[in-house]
């Protein structure tokens, strides 16, 4: 397998979506679709099982993945050792979370770059709840992880102003429950789909992206995570959660209710100001791309 064919058969094997996969490489769908293809043909086996609804792994591909997975990421972990090195990258990388949970979820990478980077000390900050790009907007932080999509890509997202940043690339992925009060309709619900938020008053988290953005925004929004829990459990209004909320941020007068398998995911991204990637900032992006 040649570089390019490894990058986008990980891609995929992670993303699951040809067109995430296309976005996050930087080539067109047609690209991923016809490298895929190009593999089946000459291995002689389906590596991926393909829908109008879904794709997933075959058998021998999640197989080829395991083995393919670990030896990409002892290559690249050799190479940026290599050149972390050879550059002598010290210093402090002050990273920005909107979600201080995922330093805890995304631990292995931001371990990997401390091995690969001994000489950088990494240090968390959390971000303000209503503009997670607060602290990297005025350089308090280097780089912010946060849910994508971000910049021309985001243009949309809860009217923000995102002019000036770059996406990065993806470091982590968890699906997506709805917090609402105990006695909410929706409370004894398995899962809920998209649909069920019609007619609803639906509070915003952060920068939480279009499907689970809904407008117009409550008249008074909420300005705290403490406060937006207590509306909901108030019963003023819902709100959709990265699924780690139902761990961190369980209480007897909520209930979070998983969305429906094949939901859109919240998907966590580095967002770095656009002329700002320094050498710590594309050490910690080659640790997250290669994970």
């Amino acid at each position: 397998m040649e570089r390019r064919e490894i990058e986008i058969f990980l891609t995929l094997a992670e993303e699951l979506h040809f067109g995430r996969t296309a976005q996050r490489l930087l080539v067109s769908q047609a690209r991923v679709s016809q490298t895929v293809a190009r593999l089946e043909r000459r291995f002689g086996v389906a590596l991926f099982e393909r829908t109008s609804r879904r794709v997933a792994l075959t058998p021998v591909g999640a197989a080829l993945y395991a083995d393919v997975r670990a030896g990409h990421d002892r290559i690249e972990r050799g190479v940026a050792a290599a050149v972390a090195a050879g550059r002598g990258i010290t210093g402090v990388l002050t990273v920005g979370l909107e979600a201080p949970a995922v330093a805890e979820l995304a631990a292995p990478v931001f371990t990997r770059f401390r091995e690969n980077n001994p000489g950088v000390e990494i240090v968390f900050r959390e971000t303000g709840f209503t503009d997670p790009l607060d602290l990297l907007r005025t350089g308090e932080v280097d780089v912010t992880v946060t849910n994508a999509p971000v910049g021309r890509h985001g243009a949309d997202n809860a009217g923000q102003d995102e002019a000036g940043f770059e996406e990065g690339p993806l470091l982590y992925t968890e699906p997506v429950v709805l917090a609402v009060a105990r006695g909410h309709r929706l409370a004894t619900r398995t899962t809920v789909t998209l649909d069920d938020l019609d007619g609803e008053v639906v509070f915003r988290a952060g920068r939480r992206a279009a499907p689970y953005r809904r407008d117009p925004e409550p008249p008074t929004p909420a300005v705290t995570l403490l406060d937006l829990l207590a509306r909901v459990a108030a019963e003023e209004g819902v709100c959709p959660l990265a699924a780690h909320a139902a761990d961190y941020f369980a209480r007897p007068t909520l209930a979070m209710v998983p969305f429906a398998p094949g939901s859109p995911p919240v998907r966590w991204v580095l967002c770095w100001r656009t002329g700002a990637r320094t050498a710590r900032v594309a050490a910690l992006a080659a640790a997250v791309a290669h994970r």
